[in-house]
């Protein structure tokens, strides 16, 4: 392994190694899945850190990079620094052919001219670099792999990228570890590492502890790249699982209440291992004017959400009157972004949750504060909501019995049903439901149909919205 080329140390190197990037980054960065800035031209790029993990004179190089970049702001949005992403950056003569998907392009100019860059997680031999660094808690340049006290890593696990659509990228080790590299990068502890860690520390065996992961530093404070947690071999994906128990016409009911003990299982636990809140009247207030506040621009940014709005709005201020009467509710570390794809079903009938990032278009601040536990509740109750209504053909009866069991399953585990919470309930999957509109009409036109069921049910008056 080499040294890091970073811009303190050798700006020249690293302008000129993104310059001889830049022609193929432009055209190839849009078209990733992980890529949050669609639409929207990129304009530029600023280099943050360029690490050379493999050194390039041989027949393999690979390259690390974190690298901002620069896009127009949204229609009537802010100006933005721009995003960070994470790239890992493989560099051969030629790629042979299974590498094939992986090409990013041909160099032209600069210290890679004439040579082959390409996806480096597509190629097994990269990847093993990124775990025998984790094992061996390298420290290359600014990269800091850190392993968790008494844990193992072996070395020979044969590496395979996981090919399902996500916000980040996967790899596969054996049937022994999954590392997660987050693609779009923020200063801060992401609460994937600090949320597995705290549970972890707490005894909670519902979600993987981490094994080992990447940090460095970004605008002076400590940055997640990347987490290695054991994976859940012959696991089912809940989601996945829930699809096919829906197409061959089975129950769900069972699964649902197990899952809801999990869930609270982990939120018992998440209230012992971190810090609770009390929500008094500003921040329920401060809730309500987000709530409120996205809806709005949901409405200007996707029409079909017009001959709705005064109902969704109701779900809102619905919160006003408890609030003005001193009504308060506890806040604690939650998921953030919990569904059935987040749920983990082991060969025994286990379920685990994984993927404490929280939703990544929101800021780490945010995501890292305490919240009403019924958030990550509203977006189970969702999820069942969207697996019932893509099934062909729909399955309301279906969704309503899970959402049900679900509920009970939390209640057996905490002593309270989430349902008693109706007001905080809607107000939740109303604002889940505005969000999951805007989603679809940006990204999966075709899908919005399911988000607009929800939407009409949920802009009724309650008592009809529950019915």
């Amino acid at each position: 392994m080499a040294d890091t080329v970073s811009p303190s140390d050798s700006t020249s190197t690293t302008a000129r190694l993104l310059a001889s990037l830049e022609p193929l980054l432009r055209d190839w960065l849009p078209r990733q899945r992980w890529f949050a800035g669609k639409g929207r031209p990129v304009t530029g790029f600023t280099p943050l850190a360029a690490t050379e993990l493999l050194p390039c004179t041989g027949r393999l190089g690979l390259y690390h990079l974190l690298l901002r970049v620069h896009q127009p702001p949204l229609p009537g949005g802010p100006p933005h620094p721009g995003d960070c992403y994470q790239l890992l950056i493989g560099v051969r003569e030629a790629l042979p052919p299974r590498l094939a998907p992986a090409l990013i392009g041909h160099v032209a100019q600069g210290p890679l001219a004439g040579r082959t860059v390409y996806e480096a997680l597509h190629d097994p031999r990269p990847a093993e670099v990124l775990l025998e660094a984790l094992r061996t808690r390298a420290r290359i340049g600014g990269l800091r792999f850190e392993r968790a006290p008494g844990q193992e890593i072996r070395d020979g696990l044969v590496a395979r990228l996981m090919t399902a659509e996500q916000s980040n990228s996967s790899i596969v080790y054996g049937d022994t570890f999954i590392l997660k590299l987050l693609r779009r990068v923020v200063p801060g502890v992401n609460p994937d590492l600090e949320i597995p860690l705290a549970l972890a520390r707490a005894g909670c065996a519902r979600v993987p502890a981490p094994t080992a992961w990447l940090q460095t530093d970004l605008d002076g404070q400590p940055c997640t790249l990347a987490v290695l947690q054991p994976f859940v071999s012959g696991a089912s994906d809940g989601w996945e699982l829930a699809l096919r128990e829906l197409a061959k016409g089975e129950d769900f009911t069972a699964e649902a209440r197990a899952l809801g003990r999990a869930t609270a299982e982990v939120h018992s636990a998440l209230a012992l291992a971190l810090p609770t809140v009390t929500l008094g009247q500003a921040r329920l207030r401060q809730l309500v004017d987000g709530m409120t506040g996205r809806l709005e621009a949901a409405v200007r940014a996707v029409p079909a959400l017009r001959p709705y709005e005064s109902g969704l709005r109701s779900a809102f201020t619905a919160l006003a009157g408890p609030v003005a009467e001193g009504r308060t509710w506890t806040a604690q570390r939650i998921h953030g972004d919990l569904h059935l794809g987040q749920c983990l079903r082991s060969p025994s009938g286990r379920w685990s949750l994984i993927d404490f990032e929280g939703e990544p278009a929101r800021p780490l601040a945010e995501r890292r504060m305490p919240q009403p536990a019924v958030r990550d509740i509203a977006g189970m109750l969702r999820s069942f909501d969207y697996a019932a209504l893509s099934a062909s053909p729909p399955a309301p009866a279906w969704a309503q019995g899970c959402r049900a069991a679900y509920c009970s399953g939390y209640a057996e585990i905490t002593g309270r049903d989430p349902r008693t919470e109706r007001v905080l309930l809607r107000a939740y999957e109303t604002d889940k439901a505005v969000y999951e509109v805007v989603y679809e009409a940006r990204h999966r036109p075709d899908w919005l149909p399911v988000p607009l069921s929800a939407v009409r049910r949920l802009s009724l008056p309650d008592q009809e919205a529950r019915s």
